[in-house]
């Protein structure tokens, strides 16, 4: 058995590290040293500034923890863009991982400043945000990355394989579920810091859970499958006291392939910690791949036993690249890590002059940011009109 690995089948020349800066992910940030971690593995990028906190003396803390020279840490990311800009040697891109509601201005000022950015998910607040961040984007002719990192997992990438090669038939079902059980209880209320901001409108958006986890649902459906939703219908519930936004959400979808699609995705189920699950149904069989197993894939086809993909055996296609052998397991920050190798490969071979494939472009761009944006908004339209079905 071999294990493929991730990597450009491209000649590079020159230096092949892109440097980079943070904006976000200071002291006690989950997602930014994910980030971080994760962009390091295949030697490709450097962290070499940053503005981590709105706190200056976090910033400066966080950046002598990680090596950054004291006159590389900003105060704002707007300092930082224009420094980073004027400076010989500047930073290739930025990496956006603050709250929600700073995500547009933030882009906004680093592309101005014609440096590429990777920017959490969801891209903005509103569509409208979405869409002037690509437009701009492309004017400069800069990449533009949303990390939605299940789209990293190997078997994710098998499975949009055997779904785009037809081996399943044609879709007429998805289900996904991600249920949680971290807000049960009111802890922004003891100062959780990953619950306040999520909870809270301002920083968070129009919505919690269904931007939060359901728009995960959504991004690795239209990964795997390339289904476009035509309607939907949605509840959204808001369960804990005196909260405002959602924590448990069902929506029902129509593609406009025909094929039809339930998400359910919830932070108040007891028992489940971080139980993404998406099922596809296909008129000759049907898939079903679980995040917190996420080296093994079942694959049904019509008239035949179940099976069960190991993630690292030679029978998988290259598109399911490992880092390790079958067996050893390889998880989430793995994934981000095969989002990154993607995004600085394209990257890498653009400032080379080299064309962009689009297996060397396997990262979530501008347009995926936008239709997570949307798929947030609509659900929320429609809850707040009684549950009706809108149009995408």
């Amino acid at each position: 058995m071999t294990v493929k690995m991730i990597e450009s089948s491209k000649n590079l020349s020159g230096a092949n590290v892109l440097h980079y800066g943070m904006v976000g992910g200071g002291e006690d940030s989950f997602i930014g040293d994910v980030h971080r971690k994760s962009a390091m593995y295949d030697g490709k990028c450097k962290i070499v500034c940053g503005c981590f906190s709105r706190d200056y003396e976090n910033t400066l803390r966080t950046g002598a923890a990680l090596g950054i020279s004291p006159d590389r840490l900003y105060r704002d990311f707007n300092e930082m863009a224009q420094r980073e800009k004027e400076r010989d040697g500047g930073i290739d891109f930025a990496v956006i991982v603050t709250p929600n509601s700073s995500h547009f201005l933030a882009a906004k000022a680093f592309l101005e400043a014609g440096i590429h950015v990777v920017c959490e998910k969801p891209l903005t607040c509103t569509v409208e945000q979405a869409g002037a961040l690509r437009d701009l984007a492309r004017e400069k002719d800069l990449i533009l990355c949303v990390p939605y990192n299940y789209s990293g997992y190997p078997l994710v990438k098998q499975a949009r394989k055997l779904v785009r090669d037809g081996k399943i038939g044609d879709v007429v079902m998805v289900m996904g579920e991600y249920p949680q059980d971290w807000l049960m209880d009111t802890v922004e209320r003891g100062g959780q810091r990953q619950a306040a901001w999520r909870t809270d409108p301002g920083l968070s958006g129009v919505s919690n859970c269904v931007g939060d986890i359901g728009s995960h649902i959504e991004n690795t459906v239209a990964y795997i499958t390339g289904m476009k939703i035509k309607s939907l219908c949605a509840k959204l519930d808001i369960i804990g006291e005196e909260r405002v936004l959602d924590t448990n959400a069902s929506v029902l979808l129509e593609y406009a392939n025909g094929a039809t699609g339930m998400y359910w995705s919830s932070q108040v189920a007891a028992g489940y910690d971080n139980g993404l699950r998406v099922r596809v149904f296909g008129t000759k069989g049907s898939l079903e791949w679980a995040q917190e197993f996420p080296n093994v894939m079942s694959v049904t086809f019509k008239g035949q036993p179940t099976q069960t993909y190991c993630r690292g055996n030679g029978y998988l296609d290259d598109v399911a690249s490992s880092r390790l052998p079958s067996g050893h397991s390889e998880g989430y920050n793995d994934a981000f890590a095969n989002v990154y190798n993607s995004f600085a490969t394209a990257l890498l071979l653009k400032k080379d002059g080299q064309s962009v494939s689009s297996a060397e472009c396997d990262y979530q761009d501008a347009e995926a940011g936008i239709d997570g944006v949307r798929f947030i908004h609509k659900c929320v339209e429609s809850s707040q009109k009684g549950s009706v079905w809108v149009e995408m």
